[in-house]
Order: structure tokens, then C-alpha cells, then sequence
């Protein structure tokens, strides 16, 4: 129970936590007022990097979502060219997530990660459907046991200024396992072949938990 109250938080969220009480403390000198808009900005800061523990399924005949958040649409589209996979269909899955989400991205299924490419690119709105092709974003092209490439794609959005990869290429993944995290608001967008969709626009998700697709 603790821990849904005080979740632990990603390393990433230290510095940023450090600054907000530093500038509470400062904020509340002038001001007990100022200080208590600090207070809520340093809450709000340790929850948007917190990183709690996720149950995924461990089930290979499933994907799991990448992402907390919003599901913004659910297409058959071309496979990312910077991939080299304007060739093939994939269903595309994308999810928004809010400033308000858990950030902290995780792999749909096992595999092992045979590309990692990193685009510098915009910061539009990462809801808009250009987010996808514009925005600074980040590819993981993962092979699953069927030697099928499952692609997620982390795009950075408006406020959202820096993708955080922790992974590398060849690493072995299983199911749910942490991949990276975006700070402050973003998109992460999931390709896939031979599952079929098992959610819907507008249905929230949680990563590792919420089953996206069943082959």
C-alpha cells in the first residue's frame, strides 16, 4: 500500500525533484503563498517520475502497452522508412501520454533488440498525427521469438524536451521490461504484424499491464 502512495521514482527524476524543494525553500522566504505553489509543483515532480512495478502477462501470444496514457488511434499504416520498412504493413498503435501519466516506457513483448535509431526532429503537440514523422523521436526495432520486428517509437511532444534510451542494441528483453522514459509529456507509438488489436481510441492504458494486441 506504501508504495502506490510513495512510489520509488526514475533516476532521471532526482535532480529535477532536488531543484523544485530548493526552489520551494527559496519561493517560501517571500512568500508562504509562493511557497505552498511550490509545494504542489515538487508533488507534482516526484509523481511524474515515479516508476512503479508493473506485472506484465510473460505471455509471447500477446503484446503489452509501451506506454501509460491515452490511445490516440489504431491504423494499418507503412512501417517507419527510417527503418527501412516503408515496404511492409503494420498495425500502428499510438499512445499519448499526459503530464500527468507515468513516463517510464517498457518493451511489448520478448525479444531482442536488433536497432535502436534516434531522429532529432520538433516538438510539436505529440497528439497531433505529425508527431509521428516530425518530432524528436527514438526507434527500438525488437525481434520477437517468431523473428517477427515489433517497433516502438518514443516521440518527444510540446513540453517534452529529452528521450531517455536505456537500452542497447542486441539486448535481450523480456515482456514489460523498462526500456527508457520521456520527460515531461509525449507519444510512444507501437508497430506490429500478425496480432490482431485489442483496444480501442480513447481507452486509457498501463504499460506492461494492458494487453494491446493478441496473435
Amino acid at each position: 500500500m506504501l508504495d502506490k502512495v510513495f512510489p520509488k521514482i526514475h533516476s532521471e527524476g532526482y535532480k529535477f525533484l532536488a531543484i523544485a524543494i530548493i526552489a520551494t525553500f527559496f519561493l517560501y522566504l517571500f512568500s508562504t503563498f509562493l511557497g505552498l505553489i511550490g509545494l504542489v509543483l515538487s508533488i507534482w515532480v516526484y509523481y511524474f517520475f515515479r516508476d512503479p512495478e508493473r506485472i506484465s502477462i510473460n505471455d509471447e501470444n500477446y503484446l503489452t502497452s509501451p506506454a501509460d496514457g491515452e490511445v490516440l488511434m489504431v491504423h494499418e499504416v507503412d512501417g517507419p522508412k527510417e527503418l527501412g520498412l516503408e515496404d511492409k504493413k503494420f498495425t500502428k498503435i499510438s499512445i499519448f501520454m499526459n503530464v500527468f501519466d507515468c513516463h517510464v516506457n517498457r518493451t511489448p513483448c520478448d525479444g531482442k533488440i536488433s536497432e535502436i535509431l534516434y531522429k532529432p526532429g520538433k516538438f510539436l503537440n505529440a497528439s497531433l498525427d505529425k508527431a509521428s514523422e516530425d518530432n524528436e523521436r527514438n526507434y527500438y526495432k525488437i525481434t520477437n521469438s517468431h523473428g517477427e520486428e515489433v517497433i516502438v517509437v518514443q516521440i518527444a511532444g510540446l513540453i517534452a524536451r529529452r528521450i531517455v534510451c536505456e537500452s542497447s542494441k542486441d539486448q535481450q528483453l523480456q515482456q514489460g521490461d523498462r526500456i527508457g522514459m520521456i520527460r515531461f509529456g509525449s507519444r510512444a507509438d507501437v508497430y506490429f504484424e500478425n496480432y490482431q488489436s485489442l483496444v480501442k481510441v480513447g481507452q486509457k492504458t498501463i504499460a506492461g499491464e494492458t494487453l494491446l494486441a493478441k496473435r
